[in-house]
């Protein structure tokens, strides 16, 4: 081959190689362009999710409104944070609205209460109800829930002459299955983890098919030394000096014990803590004729109320690094609910 055409031979060769690799690199840079295209639009998809999720902010003129001024004949109910209203929205939503008492607005005037609340809004389970929304204005702090007429388990079991009998054994084997499993989610599924500070019956509902659903939980940190309505469901351990707030996933475990005796027994808990002092040396003893509520025929087939109790003396009966967790506990009583 002569020298003219080795030369041009090399040439062109040289162009191709280099065609090849400007042809890669483009075919690279236009497939990471349509990756990172694929990434934006995911990531939005996930942010309109989340904004339809997270919880919407009302006027307080709208609040007003909905509950008729805050008329007390739209009370329906009151405990330790705040007053619960029945509301009608705008468009018609029938909702309940929880007027935060004034005094521990101004205790936490500086907190973050409306970032707080869109977190907790998140939290979408069958056994919570959904925080849909929150008013804050000058001395007025309101949450917005989903309302379908539920009733407290502290009604059922505490105020209604009729509600002992409708609660019949499955039902509260029901019920606290239920309880455990929406405390599970939001110890265990939601992260961060929500810690919800305060189990027991009356933040309990409970819907016509006897399923229960957990209210007020990670709201704690609005009356977290507040003693009234918190005695007799945290343990111990939550008042410790030092600790600027006791909650935590093993404290809720303790409050589901207490709710787990109240449904065994029928009794309401005290701030004294003497239900749990009475009940632990009975379930030890396993002495459960002296348990079990009376207004409720006692079964023929006892063994799943021996396990509900053995639950409970381990939920209330330890201290918090023996205390069972909330996942484990689910597994007991699912396989009772399964076995019934």
């Amino acid at each position: 081959m002569s020298n003219g055409k080795k030369v041009s031979y090399d040439v062109v060769l040289g162009l191709l190689s280099l065609t090849i690799v400007i042809f890669a690199a483009a075919l690279f840079i236009l497939c990471k362009r349509r990756q990172i295209k694929a990434d934006d639009e995911e990531e939005g998809e996930t942010n309109i999710r989340v904004a339809k999720l997270s919880a919407t902010s009302y006027s307080l003129m709208e609040i007003d409104a909905a509950t008729d001024g805050f008329n007390h004949r739209s009370i329906i109910g009151k405990g330790r944070i705040g007053t619960v209203y029945a509301a009608v929205m705008t468009k018609g939503e029938f909702v309940a609205a929880k007027r935060i008492h004034p005094r521990l607005v101004l205790n936490n005037a500086g907190f973050g209460f409306s970032s707080v609340l869109k977190l907790l809004s998140l939290a979408d389970h069958p056994h919570v109800v959904p925080i849909i929304g929150f008013s804050e204005a000058p001395g007025e702090r309101i949450i917005l829930m989903e309302f379908d007429g539920m009733l407290s388990l502290d009604f059922y079991l505490h105020q209604n002459p009729d509600g002992a009998t409708l609660l019949d054994w499955n039902r509260r084997l029901k019920i606290a299955v239920g309880v455990a499993r929406g405390i599970e989610y939001l110890h265990e599924v939601v992260s961060p983890p929500i810690i919800h500070g305060c189990v027991k019956p009356s933040n309990i509902l409970v819907d016509v098919k006897f399923g229960a659903r957990l209210s007020d939980y990670g709201l704690h940190f609005l009356a977290p030394h507040e003693k009234q309505g918190l005695l007799g469901y945290v343990d111990g351990e939550y008042w410790e000096m030092g600790k600027t707030n006791g909650a935590s996933k093993e404290c809720d475990v303790f409050g589901f014990g207490v709710v787990l005796l109240e449904l065994l027994s029928g009794r309401k808990s005290d701030e004294q803590g003497l239900m749990v002092e009475r009940a632990l040396p009975l379930i030890k003893e396993m002495n459960l004729c002296e348990l079990l509520d009376p207004r409720l025929p006692i079964p023929s087939h006892i063994e799943p109320l021996v396990r509900l109790a053995k639950v409970a003396l381990a939920c209330v009966g330890n201290c918090r690094q023996n205390r069972p967790s909330i996942s484990q506990v689910v597994g007991i009583l699912s396989n009772l609910e399964t076995n019934l």
